[in-house]
């Protein structure tokens, strides 16, 4: 393996926010002002029984305009469908209130890492982190990849603590803790608050300089603003919804979907939540670039060759030196992704597998492709 140094270029990008806090410190509210304030069209993912349709525009006026999605169970695999159907549907901004449940809520992270190891063959707590891990990074990727704005909300502990006020008397209040969620989580996101119960939010992680150990208090519009100024920032890179018209072109080639691939995985899209152009099922863009290729390459697709205007140019059948090798390794991820698709976890084939070898099941050896397909045909049997 090279390794090749290149000057570092500044790119536009969309918001990456978390904001923790209590019950009753106007996350919701804090959010929505933020992506309202950031985005035309707004969708949010609601996990808290339809709490946030509260605050919609009512008859007089006031409120906020958005769309929303009630969610009553919180597989993470679920939410990479969410978000999938959000950037197809294309909202410019997505509010996720809360992503704790997808953690502690029912049928999320802890429950799944539960009911995995309780069964048989499941290897027990251990074997359930190790099967859902995977669920996991592709939620944490689908959110990262999503081609606009995003703003969780996650809650925290709370506990109530004694102090003085400035005339010395002492006085009841209520602060938030760690948040109810995986530790490390925040390490994801460009910006990170903390808010409490005066809505008051403390910034306690950003990548925009002008944002970072701010105190501000009932954060809107201007806030907005200075993310918007930091994000755009910078030179213009592609949008998933461009790169996926160009994959489901009748023109593409090979040659065309290796270089999508590549162009994807520079701009960390690979991981993007789309739904299939055919089947419409949740994917993410990585796997359906390489299931495009795979068809190519099945189908004999190839680029056109130069030669006079009007000449027919033979089709060769005989491989030459080297492709015998590329077949193999061709059908031994083919064999793979059908075992993946088995076992219920094609989705997050690529993450899993990134986890286990190190590499893309694409760069993978034929031997480790085989080895894993062993793997994932035992555990569906």
């Amino acid at each position: 393996m090279s390794f090749t140094f290149a000057p570092a270029t500044r790119e536009q990008a969309r918001a990456r926010i978390a904001l923790e806090g209590p019950s009753g410190s106007g996350k919701t509210f804090t959010a929505l002002t933020l992506a309202t304030s950031m985005a035309t069209r707004v969708a949010l993912i609601d996990t808290e029984r339809g709490s946030a349709s509260k605050y919609a525009a009512g008859t007089s006026g006031s409120g906020f305009t958005f769309d929303t999605l009630q969610m009553s169970k919180y597989d993470p695999r679920d939410l990479v469908g969410a978000l999938a159907a959000a950037g197809q549907a294309g909202y410019s901004a997505v509010i996720v209130d809360s992503l704790s449940h997808f953690w502690m809520g029912t049928g999320g992270m802890l429950e799944l890492v539960d009911a995995i190891g309780k069964r048989g063959g499941g290897g027990g707590n251990f074997g359930g982190w190790k099967e859902a891990r995977p669920f996991e990074r592709a939620m944490i990727e689908a959110l990262l990849a999503y081609p606009g704005h995003v703003i969780v909300t996650m809650r925290t502990k709370s506990e109530w603590v004694i102090e003085e006020d400035s005339r010395g008397k002492k006085q009841v209040r209520k602060v938030g803790t760690k948040a109810e969620q995986r530790e490390g989580l925040e390490y994801e996101f460009d910006i990170v608050g903390d808010l409490d119960q005066e809505n008051t939010l403390v910034i306690t992680k950003s990548r925009c300089p002008e944002l970072s150990g701010a105190v501000i208090n009932r954060p809107g519009a201007d806030m907005a603003a200075t993310v918007l100024g930091w994000l755009q920032d910078g030179t213009e890179v592609p949008d998933v919804a461009a790169l996926l018209a160009e994959a489901v072109a009748d023109k593409l080639t090979v040659e065309g979907a290796l270089a999508l691939h590549s162009k994807a995985q520079r701009h960390r899209l690979l991981g993007a939540a789309i739904l299939h152009p055919v089947t419409e099922a949740p994917t993410t863009f990585g796997d359906y670039i390489t299931e495009r290729g795979r068809a190519l390459r099945a189908s004999g697709a190839r680029p056109p060759q130069a030669g006079p205007v009007g000449s027919v140019q033979p089709l060769r059948t005989a491989p030459l030196a080297g492709e015998q090798k590329v077949d193999e390794h061709a059908a031994a991820l083919d064999e793979l992704r059908a075992a993946a698709l088995q076992a219920g976890i094609a989705p997050t084939l690529d993450a899993s597998f990134a986890s286990s070898y190190g590499v893309a099941p694409a760069e993978a050896s034929i031997e480790q492709l085989r080895e894993m397909t062993e793997l994932l045909q035992g555990a569906a049997a």
